[in-house]
């Protein structure tokens, strides 16, 4: 098939193939963490200062916004580029898998943030109002109340924010990120190996499988 030889898969794939797939998910699972850690913060605030809030500020709630939009608009691959004084001075080099975690999580944290958003707004503002009426204070409506029933919103947030940073983990291998995409551009395109350029494109779309099936099973036992 394409004149590949499926025969030296298992060679390739032990001293290839497998170490970037460990790099690949190093980097997608460690930077999708981080991620939601720092989008959470301006995901609340954003909550709490909107116009139908618990806290209403616009002025806040417009900087934000437009904070977040701002470095949503960054093509990733530019993202990388500009950060590489930054990730220099985190990490002690621009270049790498430890490295790629830098512009991968900034890159991610305002998604999240708008996900979050998006999941919190959705909860039922009866509920809310019904906890106000118990004295609960705005962090507690958030953290006990919001979140609790946004948990399957935010689960596929998650789910989605994982999805994307494996695709762009792959995108970081272009400028010395390792993983999956550096294996492909470095054997698949650079030396002619269109076995591992399959190999590689195959993988990418199982493990993404495999994390949206995942996303989708804890959804479903957190919506009960």
């Amino acid at each position: 098939m394409f004149g590949i030889d499926f025969s030296k898969f298992p060679d390739v794939f032990a001293r290839i193939l497998l170490p970037a797939i460990n790099e690949t998910l190093y980097m997608s699972l460690i930077s999708t963490f981080l991620a939601f850690v720092i989008g959470l913060i301006p995901a609340v605030l954003l909550v709490l200062s909107d116009k139908d809030g618990l806290k209403p500020n616009a002025k806040l709630y417009f900087t934000l916004d437009v904070l977040i939009n701002t470095l949503r608009s960054f093509p990733f691959i530019i993202l990388i580029i500009v950060l590489f004084p930054v990730t220099k001075m985190i990490v002690g080099t621009s270049i790498g898998t430890t490295a790629a975690i830098v512009p991968l999580t900034i890159g991610a944290a305002p998604f999240v943030a708008r996900l979050i958003e998006s999941a919190l707004k959705e909860v039922d503002k009866g509920i809310i109002e019904a906890a106000k009426s118990f004295g609960s204070s705005n962090l507690q409506i958030i953290f006990r109340v919001m979140f609790v029933e946004a948990l399957p919103g935010i689960i596929s947030a998650f789910t989605l924010t994982l999805i994307v940073n494996i695709g762009f983990s792959a995108m970081a291998g272009a400028v010395g990120g390792g993983g999956l995409g550096a294996v492909a551009i470095n054997y698949g395109y650079q030396r002619f190996r269109p076995d591992i350029m399959l190999y590689t494109v195959v993988i990418l779309i199982i493990m993404v499988q495999i994390f949206q099936i995942l996303g989708n099973f804890f959804y479903k036992i957190t919506k009960k």
